[in-house]
């Protein structure tokens, strides 16, 4: 592996750091509700789910009960 002295280093990452196109304040507001939005929908969707198995065990489990 070839040696890199710190200088060249440093001078590297600079360039690529100055590449990076770093998101409006809009942007990240808008991707973060998106995240609690979808967050939300998922936790209701198994959380349906979850009621829906249950309820279908209990029944069954009654049956033999």
């Amino acid at each position: 592996m070839a040696k890199t002295n710190p200088i060249t280093f440093i001078q590297q990452v600079r360039a690529e750091v100055s590449k990076v196109v770093w998101p409006t304040r809009r942007e990240v507001v808008l991707t973060t509700v998106m995240v609690f939005i979808l967050a939300a929908l998922t936790a209701a969707f198994f959380s349906l789910v979850d009621i829906l198995i249950r309820s279908g065990l209990q029944g069954i489990l009654a049956l033999f009960g």
